[in-house]
């Protein structure tokens, strides 16, 4: 398949300064960098492409041969470079000789610095878990301790994966840099490259005997109590992150994260919708007809509501401020109550009776108002 043009990966054109070619390369690697999308092959192969362009375009000669030649001129096998073959790691490893030490626009925005660091450490995998709720919970947020199975770094052997410190030897390949070069003819001359050595991984040292706890594998599995604090007003379905309280990473590498899902169950007394909660009411007849005083349930306890003579059934009665926080802190939701009159379903002969007597006096029979609202309208003002 034939490779992208340098100039499109980056968005610029060839008389782009290098400046430009800068500015576009970290527009790029921010948009398609591993840690923004975790497990996407997709976006890893996007920022190695942009790596390997502004590995040829930030430098004037490698430009200038591939303004010339095409990728045949900076092909792998010629002496160029290349990405495509190398993990993500491996790419980090490499802009300090891509770039200078001054040149890297990671330094800016990776952590990277002033002097190239060899670091060929495997960052270990994120752990998930799913954290329960109440609602009572979202309202004030919580500290809860969940116990998860996790790999640690090997406590006898400190990650290192080996018996004792004799076991680890400078590896024979690279001579304990982690790193070999190669010099290449081609029809432009001599050219070196530099890659990750194929023995030792980059490490720059190999193991004669393995620990006896991890058997080499520098991390071992055991139990972690975890101190987790969910703010207030996480909804069902939130994922929150705690970064570096995943599994231990290998050679030296950082953990991963502790990614947790919250599940918040449902409620006995109230529907949850966005930073509102929705209680039903039911009253009498009587009770809507004369107007009556009543308790409802808050989040915070019972509160004493009033309702006034003539309440429809649907009527919705919004109490400010008593339903959840936003998680940003923008302010509290409100306690809607929607009122119903309850019809009874069986009656006595003297309830009968009394309807039947009331059953034909003009103030029973319905007569709405422009004011009254109907079945939708009450739904838009309940969501408002």
């Amino acid at each position: 398949m034939a490779k992208k043009d340098f100039y499109e990966i980056l968005g610029v054109s060839k008389s782009a300064d290098a400046d430009t070619i800068k500015k576009a390369y970290r527009k790029v690697a921010m948009q398609y960098h591993p840690d923004r999308n975790p497990d996407n092959k997709e976006a890893e192969d996007k920022f190695k492409e942009a790596a390997e362009a502004y590995e040829i375009l930030s430098n004037d000669d490698k430009k200038a041969r591939y303004d010339r030649y095409g990728h045949a001129g900076v092909d792998p096998n010629m002496g160029g470079g290349g990405f495509q073959g190398r993990s993500a790691e491996d790419v980090f490893s490499q802009f300090g000789d891509i770039f200078g030490d001054s040149g890297s626009p990671f330094e800016s925005f990776f952590g990277g610095g002033s002097s190239r660091s060899k670091s060929t450490g495997q960052k270990g995998s994120n752990l998930r878990i799913k954290v329960t709720m109440t609602l009572e919970e979202v309202l004030a947020g919580v500290n809860k301790k969940i116990k998860v199975k996790k790999q640690k770094t090997c406590y006898n052997c400190n990650g290192s994966g080996a018996k004792d410190a004799a076991s680890v030897q400078n590896c024979n390949t690279c001579g304990g840099s982690g790193y070999v070069k190669q010099i290449r003819n081609t029809f432009m001359g001599q050219m070196a490259t530099t890659s990750v050595c194929p023995t030792c991984n980059g490490s720059g040292k190999k193991i004669t005997a393995s620990c006896t706890v991890c058997k080499g594998g520098g991390v071992t599995t055991e139990d972690e109590t975890i101190d987790i604090e969910i703010p207030a007003g996480v909804e069902d379905g939130m994922q929150l992150s705690m970064r570096g309280k995943g599994n231990a990473g290998k050679n030296g590498g950082p953990a991963g994260d502790l990614l947790i899902t919250i599940e918040v169950i449902e409620h006995a007394s109230f529907v949850r919708d966005g930073q509102n909660i929705i209680h039903d009411l039911y009253i009498n007849i009587a009770e809507a007809a004369l107007g009556t005083n009543v308790e409802v349930p808050s989040l915070n306890g019972k509160l004493k509501i009033k309702i006034p003579e003539g309440t429809q059934s649907g009527k919705v009665l919004r109490l400010k401020g008593k339903g959840l926080p936003s998680v940003q802190a923008y302010g509290e939701g409100d306690l809607l109550v929607n009122v119903n009159v309850w019809t009874p379903k069986e009656l006595t002969s003297q309830e009968r009776e009394i309807l039947e007597k009331i059953r034909t006096m003009p103030n029973f029979q319905p007569n709405p108002g422009k004011d009254e609202k109907g079945f939708f309208d009450r739904m838009k003002d309940m969501f408002k």
